[in-house]
């Protein structure tokens, strides 16, 4: 059974479904021949239909970097995939055993063992010289070690709910996985369930904006190759991380530049699902392009929810008020063997669950400040 979504306090409203075009069954073949290329089916206007509600609910447990020690191995064997699933189920149990479920916990293991694919090791690109320097300078409650917490400055975009900018939003995450394709003569629209996005897509063959426009999500041109859907985003700001450790498995915080370029690949491969591909480019910041691909699986019955995360929400006060109070209040020293003062999770842990957390009310913020 599906877990339903942690709202923020602001409330919830459920988005009305659209209602979708049914995908007709594959033409049969007869035994022995070749098996014919899945025909999508058409939009009234002629073109290939993507539309309905693709979750990434299936990709929970796929981490985006691959452990070292499977190397170029990009799939499980059935037997590990096996293995995978009893601990799958595990976890699944835990998820759903506190009062307020965590978790939108995925109760399939996939074979895959990385989102990505391209470097075939599927391991982060190695940061360049500027990269690293960029990197140093990022703040974020994703940042491993940060303290002190001043100013709306010492938070990122997604700490702030402003955007998880590109490529995280086209992620997984634990949960708010939800993408809705939409398609009009000219135009598609992916509305993404966390962080409120809505990526309008034209495809009717126009320019890019000028180059001094830059924004967080970049600005997406479409094209159809055939069946396939190639979406290029060019002009981005450079102020989201380019990667955050609230993509499962993810490198903890990584920054991106105006220069970067994202090429998206989707094609429909039968009724229920479509291959998608997307490849990272950002030659400022990384000493090469990095992949990732996955399917996508239609799921009608995934309810979407209102992502209630604003700017103003009190959690990044919190943060503020919290990390001042703990700097004018150092903790004394532990004793020898002893626990040590006030310790625990203070104003520099990353919150449980993610870093839009603080913003987001969805996840454990740190303390509220305490009284001297």
């Amino acid at each position: 059974m599906t877990i339903k979504r942690i709202l923020a306090l602001s409330g919830l409203s459920i988005a009305v479904s659209l209602a979708q075009t049914p995908a007709p069954a594959a033409a049969k073949t007869k035994p022995g021949a070749a098996k014919a290329a899945y025909v999508p089916p058409k939009t009234s206007w002629g073109e290939p239909d993507l539309q309905g509600l693709w979750p990434l609910t299936h990709l929970i447990s796929v981490p985006l970097v691959r452990p070292a020690r499977l190397g170029d191995k990009a799939f499980l064997t059935d037997e590990e995939v096996a293995a995978g699933q009893a601990a799958a189920d595990q976890r699944l149990a835990r998820a759903k055993s506190g009062a307020i479920p965590v978790a939108d916990a995925s109760s399939k293991v996939m074979k895959q063992t990385s989102l990505i694919q391209d470097p075939p090791n599927g391991q982060f690109p190695e940061l360049t010289d500027y990269g690293k320097k960029l990197q140093a300078d990022m703040r974020s409650s994703y940042r491993p070690g940060q303290t002190v917490f001043d100013s709306i400055e010492d938070f990122a975009a997604w700490d702030r709910c402003i955007t998880r900018g590109m490529p995280v939003s086209m992620l997984t995450r634990n949960y708010n996985v939800g993408i809705r394709v939409m398609q009009s003569p000219g135009y598609v629209v992916m509305l993404l369930e966390m962080a409120h996005e809505a990526r309008i897509i034209p495809t009717d063959g126009r320019p890019n904006l000028d180059p001094t426009i830059r924004q967080y999500l970049g600005e997406s041109r479409g094209r159809w190759e055939g069946n396939t859907l190639v979406i290029e985003t060019l002009n981005f700001n450079g102020k989201p991380a380019m990667t955050n450790s609230g993509v499962p498995g993810a490198p903890a915080l990584n920054p991106a530049s105006e220069n970067m370029r994202i090429v998206e690949r989707l094609t429909r491969t039968g009724p229920e699902t479509v291959d998608y591909k997307m490849t990272i480019e950002d030659p400022t910041v990384l000493t090469r392009s990095w992949s990732v691909e996955f399917p996508w699986q239609l799921n009608p019955k995934y309810d979407m929810y209102e992502y209630a995360c604003h700017e103003g929400n009190t959690a990044v006060r919190n943060y503020i008020e919290t990390s001042r109070f703990e700097r004018a209040h150092p903790a004394p020293p532990a004793p020898a063997g002893g626990r040590g003062g006030r310790g625990g999770a203070g104003a520099g842990a990353p919150a449980p669950g993610g870093g839009e957390a603080p913003a987001g009310g969805r996840g454990a913020a740190p303390p509220a400040p305490r009284n001297p």
